[in-house]
């Protein structure tokens, strides 16, 4: 598995050096692009507006931020490093709280923390078992690659993983957050009866890209010559009126045999 980032998590006057492997794979298909005649690849060269398109190599390439019209100012990969503070780079934990006091909207990316060598182990699994003991978070503010962002450490059954936070500025409000409505009881009733019939654990396992698969599928059997079939989904049947949608929601479910459900009939 290859490594996302070396750093290193500090508190108190304790020192981890440590690696951040990421937690999840990039499962994409990789289509090429091609040109529909020739089915040649189709390539994406950067160049320049006012080179005649001109081909830039890398090297001649600056970053800059646009001021005005036609100003830019420009920055050296070296300047910008140089705003980067020494400890920026390190995971120094600044307060320890509550997982639950964190809004799983602010959660981003996440990565396994690992020791970087066996002088790390005791200190680390001491940060784990004491994070887990006392069921507690570390919040830090870090550079990650060339961004600075809020991180938590916290721990999931033995591992103990870093999770990178959106900053409060990023997270947008939500415009449906004020969105109130008169419920009557049976609709509400109806509703609960809903939910407590499809009660049950999340499994992960359950839960495959069927897309995915078909995609894979596709390809093995376009190579052979084969067309691709269209696929039959069940179709949503709409219904406008909340009462009747609600009990034939429960209807169907009781047929299924789904838990505890209630049958109200709708008034006159």
């Amino acid at each position: 598995m290859a490594y996302s980032y070396k750093t290193s998590i500090a508190f108190g006057l304790v020192y981890i050096p440590i690696t951040l492997y990421n937690t999840i794979k990039n499962n994409d298909i990789g289509f090429n692009m091609l040109d529909k005649k020739t089915k040649s690849r189709v390539k994406y060269k950067k160049t320049c507006e006012d080179c005649g398109d001109k081909t830039i190599k890398n090297e001649d390439i600056v970053k800059g931020f646009k001021v005005s019209d036609d100003q830019y100012v420009i920055f050296e990969e070296d300047e910008l490093e140089k705003l980067k503070g020494k400890s920026d780079k390190n995971i120094i934990i600044e307060k320890f709280c509550a997982l639950s006091d964190i809004n799983p909207i602010y959660f981003d990316k996440t990565f396994y923390v690992v020791p970087e060598n066996k002088g790390a182990e005791k200190a680390y699994y001491l940060l784990l078992s004491t994070l887990k003991d006392e069921n507690k978070v570390g919040i830090a503010k870090t550079m990650l690659g060339s961004s600075e962002c809020v991180v938590a450490l916290w721990v999931k059954g033995s591992s103990l993983v870093l999770s990178r936070l959106f900053f409060d500025e990023e997270v947008q409000r939500n415009p449906a957050e004020n969105i109130t409505a008169e419920v009557s009881k049976q609709e509400k009733m109806l509703a609960k009866s809903i939910i407590e019939a499809m009660d049950g654990k999340f499994d992960p396992s359950e839960y495959k890209d069927e897309y995915a698969e078909r995609v894979k599928k596709a390809i093995k059997d376009k190579a052979k010559g084969k067309e691709i079939k269209v696929i039959d989904n069940e179709k949503t049947v709409k219904i406008t009126d909340l009462m009747e949608a609600l009990q034939k929601s429960v209807n169907s479910l009781e047929n299924k045999g789904s838990g505890k459900v209630v049958k109200i009939k709708k008034k006159a």
